[in-house]
């Protein structure tokens, strides 16, 4: 397939002639909001449902297991809908459901509640992961330039402001319920709001999709490179899940310091991360995709290991923040890989990549939980280095290629050759 002039893919200025890229950016950044907004409903509040499900922890770590899983499942039922159908569909279906499998869990009142409420959330979760991921595929490749970070970056700040939120409601003592219901309600709104915005019909053009429809497969060489990039989003998302269970912890425990220094260890990984989101697409723009994720991973390396060594806490929170800048932009380059590496439709291969990476991010606190019984956390937390050293000899597999993957960042031959390099 040709770029036409202004970086336009043909796919998707048929699927969405009247819809001005900028309304369509909005709308995309906006599910990624919703999506972090309701995500953060559900964490921020897990102290609060255990205490009033009386679950121990043992019987939460199994329900998390139950609502990755199922989280996972979406993801793949996903994939082939938005094949067929376009992700529009499953956006709207999947946030809906999300908004209300947010107040399932508040309302939970005995573990089997709870693992149901837990597990349509997951199936929800998943189901609108793949489908805003995909939607954001598309939006990037009709824009021409990488903008795939600034999505995730709005994931990060939903789940930032809603964090926020819990904590203001439960200082204020309002009822836990309301506060959900409340950022439930205005959740639905704010997809309704922006739904006439979002891209129509297949994300393929007409010969792919028939040959998906005649049952087409990939090429032996494209089969291989989705492993590659599934097992690349597998390790970097294992080493970022490693911040978000072990950084307060490891910083509380090594120190010997309270709480609060050690919440400070995860608030300087959240900070930098969500910052580095930011700027990483304007990085990817001027260095390209490979660079990021090879210089992204042996960032956190780096960071990681200043976390292992540090003598002060002052050092350990620092190298938390290296850590957050390094893990920013890697993961979004691998998600807009997978949408472009084959020019058939990219919902299967999307839910794929998504899904590894996912079960990554919940492999990564359970490994290093494992190996720290045997050793110590420092020691543990070199399994984080392990996986940035792999995503950084692997980082090749981001390059542009064929498929989509050559008109999705540009038009003319000079600029794709600096992306790619």
């Amino acid at each position: 397939m040709t770029v036409p002039a202004g970086g336009r893919s043909e796919a998707g200025a048929a699927a969405s002639p009247s819809i001005p890229w900028a309304s369509r950016r909005r709308a995309v950044s906006t599910v990624f909001f919703v999506n972090g907004l309701l995500a953060a409903m559900w964490v921020a509040h897990i102290p609060v449902i255990s205490d009033a499900t009386g679950v121990d922890h043992g019987t939460l770590g199994a329900l998390l297991l139950l609502l990755g899983g199922c989280a996972f499942l979406g993801m793949q039922v996903c994939g082939p809908i938005i094949d067929r159908h376009g992700s529009r569909a499953v956006i709207l279906v999947a946030a809906a459901t999300l908004a209300v499998a947010a107040l399932l869990p508040v309302l939970a009142s005995t573990t089997w509640q709870l693992a149901l409420a837990l597990a349509l959330f997951g199936l929800a979760n998943g189901s609108i992961d793949v489908g805003m991921n995909a939607h954001a595929v598309v939006v990037e490749q009709d824009r021409g330039r990488p903008v795939m970070s600034s999505f995730h970056g709005f994931f990060s700040l939903g789940g930032l402001v809603g964090s926020g939120i819990v904590a203001v409601g439960l200082f204020l003592g309002v009822p836990v319920v309301l506060t959900v219901a409340v950022v439930a309600v205005g959740s639905v709104v704010g997809v309704a709001v922006i739904r006439p915005s979002l891209t129509r019909g297949r994300h393929r053009t007409d010969d792919a999709g028939r040959d998906h429809e005649a049952g087409s497969r990939f090429p032996a060489g494209i089969r291989g490179r989705i492993v590659l990039m599934a097992a690349v989003a597998f390790a970097l998302m294992l080493a970022e899940g490693t911040a978000y269970d072990w950084s307060a912890l490891h910083t509380t425990e090594r120190f010997g310091v309270g709480d609060g220094v050690g919440a400070l260890a995860f608030g300087a990984f959240s900070a930098t991360m969500l910052v580095g989101r930011f700027l990483a697409d304007r990085v990817t723009a001027r260095f390209g995709a490979v660079a990021v994720v090879r210089g992204g991973a042996a960032t956190a390396a780096l960071g990681m290991a200043v976390v292992i060594a540090a003598p002060a806490p002052a050092v350990g929170i620092l190298g938390w923040a290296v850590f957050g800048i390094g893990v920013a932009g890697g993961v979004p380059q691998l998600f807009t890989a997978a949408g472009n590496v084959t020019a058939q439709p990219s919902g299967r291969v999307i839910s794929t990549v998504v899904g590894c990476g996912y079960l990554g991010m919940l492999a990564g606190p359970a490994v290093v939980g494992f190996v720290s019984r045997a050793t110590t956390l420092g020691t543990a937390l070199w399994v984080a280095v392990a996986a940035m050293a792999f995503g950084c000899v692997a980082a090749g597999v981001v390059r542009a290629g064929g498929g989509r993957g050559a008109r999705r960042r540009g038009d003319t031959p000079a600029v794709r050759a600096r992306l790619d390099a």
